[in-house]
């Protein structure tokens, strides 16, 4: 036995979301990311004397909807603080938060383990708070640099339980919630821009032992690839440690992507003093069941709801539910291709194949696709229909349906594609391929059944392609079999 896998790691994230608001947690500015440096600030984002914060409604509504989304419970009385701390890009040298009444407490979010079995990873809290400033070090020789538009940026964070044993199950587990706040529309989620952040908190221990090892903080990861390289350079480095009878210092360390190792930041010996008390300045939020209840009528179907339905009711694979529920465009498109046809398999295999093909050879997203679920909905049914096959559809009428507005019938009609389904005029094609070989005809007899493939080649001449092949197929072996 290796000697990592005497230990097993303990995971816990943080995860920072920044709200979709069109302005700032407690003032008016503009909430716009890339925007000129120092643009989006006033007077309060400064922090002048005598100016005072005020609330975001829409900042409180997104709180509400996501801890909606994920099952937590939302509290009724919501106290904010201040939780003080001095950065150069923080020009209070505080930040307003929440410390011991958090918006929402409980919830969880589901993963897929490796073997394929759910694990439910909960969650201890959300709460809202405000973004500090950006500081930029790598501009000037000299000195760094202050962007204070992100500063009062608003923000939710969210706590996870110490559940995660990987790298991989932590990865699957900020895909989910970057799924959620997408579908919901609080946050666009892209790390690479900072609107979702994580900070990852790593310990190890023997497995069986019930005591938590030294906690380590992991940050500064702009991907989630990078979240989980972290994670398991993290753990071997702690085990390496230990098994070296070295000590495990509780510290800050940041990721360095090039090198795919960690290096520390600062010591933790003992908690932050951040000296929290009740924000003077801002009163109470108070947060009404009947309030709740009309966020949770505005909730779109989740992505594991939609997986469900997909996978229980729709009889799909596991696989194609996956990824027609990656994002909530392409779960919309779905979902309005199946209030035009029942053969979902159909309309999966479309999304998954043809469509997916189109969209990534121009760069294309599915909200940009210029054919309308119906048309797809149509050509379906053509092939349902037995009017054209499978391949034509694909290969000679599809390609034309992106380059115009016609209808996959118009298509099919104008290029001469529809199908022969005439039994009549089928049943003279089939007579004439079997006629051609008679020797054939006898090894079929005689128990050689791939010569099937021959003589559907010769209907197939005959008919300049157009037979419908399960009808054609049904007559030869007739024939075959008199």
């Amino acid at each position: 036995m290796s000697v990592y896998e005497k230990y097993e790691a303990v995971i816990g994230l943080e995860v920072h979301i920044q709200l979709l608001t069109k302005s700032k947690a407690y003032s008016s500015d503009a909430n716009e990311y890339g925007s000129l440096p120092n643009t989006n600030v006033s007077a309060i984002t400064l922090a002048l004397p005598g100016t005072l914060p005020m609330h975001n409604k829409k900042a409180v509504e997104f709180a509400v909807k996501l801890g909606l989304a994920v099952k937590s419970s939302i509290r009724e009385r919501n106290e904010y603080a201040r939780k003080n701390y001095f950065y150069a890009d923080l020009p209070k040298g505080y930040q307003i938060t929440q410390d011991k009444t958090p918006i929402c407490t409980g919830g969880f979010i589901s993963i897929k383990n490796g073997d394929g079995r759910s694990k439910k990873i909960n969650i201890t809290r959300i709460h809202m708070e405000e973004d500090a400033g950006k500081s930029i070090h790598d501009q000037d020789p000299t000195d760094s640099l202050i962007d204070l538009n992100r500063a009062g940026v608003p923000l939710v964070e969210m706590v996870s339980e110490p559940e995660m044993s990987n790298g991989d199950e932590a990865y699957k587990y900020l895909t989910e919630v970057r799924k959620i706040v997408r579908y919901i529309d609080v946050c666009d989620g892209n790390m690479e821009e900072g609107s979702m952040r994580c900070d990852a908190n790593i310990s190890v221990r023997l497995k069986g032992e019930k005591k938590f090892g030294t906690k380590v903080e992991v940050k500064n990861m702009n991907s989630m690839r990078n979240v989980q390289r972290a994670i398991e350079h993290e753990i071997k480095r702690q085990i390496d440690l230990i098994e070296s009878n070295e000590t495990v210092n509780q510290e800050t360390r940041s990721f360095d992507a090039v090198n795919g190792t960690t290096f520390s930041l600062r010591s933790k010996e003992a908690a932050n003093d951040y000296r929290y008390f009740p924000e003077p300045d801002l009163q109470p939020v108070i947060v009404s069941q009947e309030y709740i209840n009309k966020i949770k009528a505005t909730l779109p179907p989740l992505p594991d709801e939609l997986f469900s339905k997909y996978t229980s009711q729709f009889n799909l694979p596991d696989y194609d539910a996956s990824v027609i529920t990656e994002n909530k465009q392409t779960a919309n498109y779905f979902e309005k291709l199946i209030s035009h046809t029942k053969n979902y398999k159909a309309a999966s295999n479309w999304i998954l194949g043809a469509i997916k093909s189109y969209l990534n050879e121009n760069a294309l997203a599915i909200e940009q696709f210029s054919v309308s679920p119906n048309r797809i909905a149509e050509l379906i049914k053509l092939v349902d229909d037995g009017k054209v096959s499978n391949s034509v559809a694909s290969q000679n009428i599809f390609p034309e349906m992106v380059k115009t507005d016609k209808s996959p019938l118009q298509i099919a009609e104008e290029k001469n594609l529809i199908q022969q389904s005439d039994e009549n005029a089928l049943l003279e094609m089939a007579k004439q391929a079997v006629a051609l070989y008679p020797d054939k005809v006898a090894e079929y007899k005689g128990g050689k059944t791939g010569v099937l493939g021959l003589f559907m080649g010769e209907v197939m001449k005959l008919s300049k392609g157009k037979a419908d092949p399960k009808i054609a197929s049904k007559l030869v072996r007739e024939l075959l079999e008199k």
